[in-house]
């Protein structure tokens, strides 16, 4: 075996390798997770024959459901030591707490305390769902969530300041 392959002492020389340099503008990171529910988009304040003629099949009173997507994107600088700007991990944790166990197998409309009282449209579930989220990311900022309520139909939100 050549000196160059051999070991010392049982060891591996490890080399301390330099913090890589500072991102010059923002990184985004991603984390998908996926939730079922069901829901009825409904106005009752309206006639049943505005929300059927606004809201179609969608309005029926015994609900219909989803195989919702959610993302939850965050922005910022990695970190010199770890190199991340938040471990993935710890987002999937605070998805499934804020977002995933509440809903998951729920009628959005009756069952989800944060929900109660709103018409739990894709465009209206984004706003609610930056709500649970923001407050809970320790490192880094929310830059947007993602909610596809089908493969083709989704709604992104920014926050408050609709940054883009």
């Amino acid at each position: 075996m050549p000196a160059s392959n051999r070991r010392r002492s049982g060891r591996t020389r490890v080399r301390a390798q330099a913090p890589s340099a500072p991102a010059a503008g923002p990184v985004y990171i991603t984390r998908q997770v996926h939730f079922n529910a069901a829901h009825r988009l409904h106005n009752p304040a309206k006639s049943q024959a505005w929300n059927k003629k606004q809201y179609g099949l969608c309005t029926n009173p015994h609900w219909h459901g989803h195989n919702y997507v959610l993302e939850a994107t965050v922005a910022g600088r990695p970190s010199p030591e770890t190199g991340y700007i938040l471990d993935l991990g710890e987002l999937k944790r605070i998805l499934h707490e804020a977002i995933v166990e509440p809903c998951d197998h729920r009628n959005l409309n009756d069952e989800v305390a944060f929900l109660r009282g709103l018409n739990p449209s894709t465009e209206n579930l984004v706003v609610a769902f930056w709500n649970r989220i923001a407050p809970r990311v320790p490192a880094g900022e929310l830059y947007c969530v993602r909610l596809y309520e089908t493969p083709r139909n989704y709604a992104e939100y920014f926050g408050p300041e609709g940054r883009r």
